[in-house]
């Protein structure tokens, strides 16, 4: 079986907001294996709403620790797709990231700085080398069959960031708007960055700000509890507790938060100790 440049299976990932209803993603995983059939392909979703960027962001921010080391990760949530907006590829300690530069991976790039003592842990490039497109002339609606997939497959097959386009500064790659929480004199300010399925409202704010401490939230005029599981409450009522991906979330048990509590993206949350 092939390997890629870091000795394992070559495995790639796929995020949009594509959903199942067409061929989209069936044709990208096409093209993916015209170019090397015995890549690993993993869907991390395509439920992603049309357009949401801070959802694929959060999504993608939240999946790929799980991945090994050389994993591929596309993302193709576009609206800009067909515009002057740049095709890119970025090589970061965990692998590599393909897609649009429109901040859809700026949560991945926030975390690689985070963890980085010498200033940019990751190289970007410009994907404008031909040779690696599915064809010189993209359809001006659909990147990910056309350069998307195709960059990924030649990445997870070994071929070199460096080959795949003109190198850019990775200061200049968009990023999100999404504000960062903010310690205060009485615990932590934060705001919701995205609502899963459930309704669960997770906000910006990690385990680390409230481990080992009594907490609540504050929010929608309420006095939330912070919890350890969703069982700590009445069904019906509304906790907050650190979620599987390890930010501050507030939930219903058995019901649905954003629907309940009337809270949405943005909207600010204090932590108070």
């Amino acid at each position: 079986m092939p390997e890629n440049w870091n000795g394992q299976q070559p495995l790639v990932t796929l995020l949009s907001d594509f959903g199942d209803r067409d061929v989209y993603v069936g044709v990208m995983k096409g093209v993916i294996a015209q170019i090397n059939s015995q890549i690993m392909v993993v869907d991390l979703t395509h439920q992603i709403s049309p357009q949401d960027l801070a959802a694929a962001r959060f999504s993608l921010m939240n999946a790929y620790p799980y991945f090994p080391a050389g994993t591929v990760h596309v993302a193709v949530v576009d609206p800009g797709v067909g515009s002057r907006r740049r095709a890119i590829a970025v090589q970061f300690a965990q692998g590599f990231l393909v897609g649009p530069d429109n901040g859809i991976f700026s949560g991945v790039l926030s975390q690689s700085m985070a963890m980085s003592t010498t200033g940019y842990a990751y190289a970007a490039v410009e994907i404008t080398n031909l040779n690696f497109w599915r064809t010189p002339k993209p359809s001006k609606t659909f990147h990910g069959r056309d350069i998307f997939a195709p960059v990924a497959a030649h990445l997870a097959s070994g071929v070199p960031l460096k080959q795949l386009g003109q190198e850019i500064d990775p200061a200049s790659l968009v990023k999100l708007d999404i504000d960062e929480c903010k310690q205060t004199t009485t615990g932590v300010l934060g705001c919701i960055q995205y609502i899963d399925r459930f309704g669960n409202l997770v906000s910006n704010i990690p385990r680390s700000y409230v481990e080992g401490k009594s907490w609540c939230v504050q929010a929608a005029g309420l006095n939330i509890p912070g919890c350890e599981t969703y069982s700590n409450v009445k069904v019906g009522e509304a906790m907050a507790l650190v979620g599987s991906h390890g930010w501050v979330e507030i939930a219903v048990n058995s019901g649905n938060a954003h629907l309940q509590l009337q809270l949405n993206l943005q909207d600010a949350l204090h932590v108070l100790f």
